[in-house]
């Protein structure tokens, strides 16, 4: 058909959550070592343009802050061939304890740290 397969934008925004975790100090192996899971919740994706099979993305991830016990992700994928925006997209995610899997209705001290130092 010679264009991206519609699944592939999932992991593209995947690839932007890790790529931002490992900017930003946030790795999903911090999560883990304070024994916290962070499960996807939501995620969206809204196709605006054709993505040429071959053409390589470029994604921007925004980190959305908010009070709750969530992690939020912004997504926008452009073709970096041509420059055109390609899809938007967003994500949920939240905290549960690891061994338990029990919901965590507060963000973990380590998280509130994060914040502080990183959303100046």
């Amino acid at each position: 058909l010679g264009i991206v397969w519609h699944g592939h934008y999932v992991r593209y925004f995947e690839d932007g959550r890790e790529a931002f975790g490992k900017e930003y100090g946030l790795k999903y192996l911090d999560f883990y070592r304070h024994d916290i899971v962070v499960p996807i919740v939501n995620i969206t994706c809204d196709y605006k343009r054709i993505l040429r099979y071959g053409h390589k993305v470029r994604l921007v991830t925004t980190y959305k802050d908010v009070a709750s016990a969530k992690l939020l992700f912004d997504y926008a994928a452009y073709d970096a061939k041509t420059g055109e925006q390609v899809a938007t997209g967003s994500s949920v995610q939240v905290f549960m304890q690891r061994e338990s899997l029990e919901l965590m209705l507060y963000l973990p001290q380590f998280m509130i740290d994060w914040k502080k130092q990183w959303l100046k």
